[in-house]
Formats: structure tokens, C-alpha cells, sequence
């Protein structure tokens, strides 16, 4: 699948599997999304544009770089909570918006609920995070929020992907990058990602 990126790092695998593993708890879980959150970020933001800055250092002046655009994380709420920090770790910088979608379980389809993007954009670049990609209909919507908002270039990073929600997001917007920890085999008949780890939001909150 074009534009679409799983992770080859050893240690995104081993953090992964014990991320799948039922019994593993919310503390755990918790601390594993934070962790692969920010090497799938690290990988997402090879690309990033800079700029040249001199700095001084204790034994005179160094030529470095500095990035060049704002960038906004915009987790969807509540499981994309969880991934924030872990990026942020990385770029303290960031602004973070909020999105507020839910899945219909019954037609599958995301229902938004909150959004409070200011007027005009205030990030160049902006790094949609959802631990799981099933359906796609939630990042799909989130994308094309952002896509009126007037966001120069958008990504989006998750953990586990389902050919199904892969195929959904491309289809939408087929120029937004998809970083994954993993692509699965399937969804299933209620639109849970197989084999994938069960409910993610309920799994970092303890809400199962």
C-alpha cells in the first residue's frame, strides 16, 4: 500500500507485542503507548523541513539546524489522548489540539462532539494520532477538519492499522502519510481491528 509506512524497528516490535498481550494492565498499557507513540514520531517527522541556525557553543560557533514549521498534534479523543505525551517528549514545542469523535456502533460511522480549532491555523504541520486505524472513519473526518482549517501538511501516526481503515483514509485523502506500528490482518463484524489489542481507550483508562 502506498503512502503507507509500518515501522521495520526491533523495538517497536518487542514494545508492540507486549502492548497486544491481554494481560497486561492499564499502567502498562499506558506507559507502552507513550513509548511507541514517540518512535513512530520520530520516524513520522524524518522529513521535516529546517532551517540553518549558528549557536555558540563553550568553544566558539557550530552551524545547526532548527525545523522550520509549527507543529500541532491533534489526538483524537479519548484513546488518542495517550499518545501525546510520549511526542511531546520530543517536541515540547507542539501545540495540541483537540478533536472529539465517537464510532456509531452501529453504523460504524464517527459522530463529532468537540472542536475548538481556533479561526485560522496556528501549526504548519500537524500529526493526527489515534492508536487505532479500523474503520478510518474517524481519522478520515479529522483529516478533512483539518484540511478547512487551511493545514499545510498533515500525517497520520497510529499503532495498529487494519487493511479496511488503510484503504478508507487513502481513498479520502491519499496524500496524508500513514505511520503505523503495524498493519493487521483484519476487522472483524463489529469493526474491531483482528488481531489487533482489543479496545484501546478502554485499556489505557482502565475502563474495560
Amino acid at each position: 500500500m502506498s503512502n503507507v509506512f509500518p515501522s521495520q524497528h526491533p523495538l517497536v516490535a518487542h514494545k508492540l507485542a507486549h502492548l497486544r498481550d491481554k494481560e497486561t494492565d492499564a499502567r502498562k498499557f499506558r506507559e507502552l503507548v507513550r513509548e511507541l507513540s514517540a518512535l513512530l514520531a520520530y520516524e513520522a517527522t524524518a522529513d521535516l523541513r529546517t532551517v540553518s541556525r549558528t549557536v555558540e557553543t563553550p568553544m566558539g560557533a557550530a552551524e545547526g539546524q532548527e525545523l522550520k514549521f509549527r507543529i500541532g498534534l491533534v489526538p483524537i479523543l479519548r484513546a488518542g489522548l495517550g499518545m501525546v505525551e510520549g511526542i511531546w517528549w520530543l517536541l515540547p514545542s507542539a501545540q495540541v489540539w483537540h478533536i472529539g469523535l465517537y464510532r456509531d456502533e452501529e453504523t460504524l460511522k464517527p459522530v463529532e462532539y468537540y472542536n475548538k480549532l481556533p479561526v485560522a491555523p496556528t501549526v504548519n504541520v500537524v500529526l493526527v494520532l489515534d492508536p487505532m486505524l479500523a474503520t478510518g472513519g474517524s481519522a478520515v473526518a479529522t483529516v478533512g477538519i483539518l484540511k478547512e482549517w487551511g493545514v499545510e501538511k498533515i500525517k497520520f501516526v497510529g499503532l495498529i492499522g487494519a487493511p479496511e481503515g488503510i484503504v478508507h483514509l487513502q481513498e479520502h485523502h491519499p496524500e496524508v502519510p500513514i505511520h503505523l506500528a503495524a498493519v493487521d490482518e483484519k476487522l472483524n463484524d463489529i469493526g474491531y481491528i483482528v488481531p489487533g489489542l482489543g479496545d484501546a481507550g478502554d485499556r489505557q483508562f482502565g475502563t474495560a
